[in-house]
């Protein structure tokens, strides 16, 4: 019921900062979570980062803290990822995930997926 599309990866130096956006469409867009996920080749899927409905609880994974900031844009039906201080091991393939409505954004409450974002971080 919700369908998302993921912008603005590609290829930058360690040290360096990108933004990604997520384009949300089909259900009503205060009404569910939304949140990052990446995945390595070799690695498991993992959680990034997640805001829940109304903006209100947000959650980062450690290894993120302090240099990503997640936001919704409820205007422009987006959310967005701002990550800076990149690391070659943030190297990976980045997701936009969604909620079912109102869930809480706990990592396994995230059932809609975005097709990823390619981002990759050069020594």
């Amino acid at each position: 019921q919700v369908q998302l599309v993921e912008s603005g990866g590609g290829l930058v130096q360690a040290g360096e900062s990108l933004r990604l956006s997520c384009a949300a469409a089909g259900s009503t867009f205060g009404e569910y979570g939304l949140g990052w996920f990446r995945q390595a080749p070799g690695k498991e899927r993992e959680f990034v980062a997640g805001i829940s409905w109304n903006g209100g609880s947000i959650r980062y994974a450690d290894s993120v803290k302090g240099r990503f900031a997640i936001s919704r844009d409820y205007a422009e039906k987006t959310v967005n990822l701002r990550m800076n201080s990149l690391k070659p091991e943030d190297t990976a393939v980045y997701y936009c995930a969604a909620t079912g409505r109102y869930a809480y954004i706990a990592p396994g409450a995230f059932v809609y997926w975005g097709q990823g974002t390619q981002v990759t971080v050069s020594p």
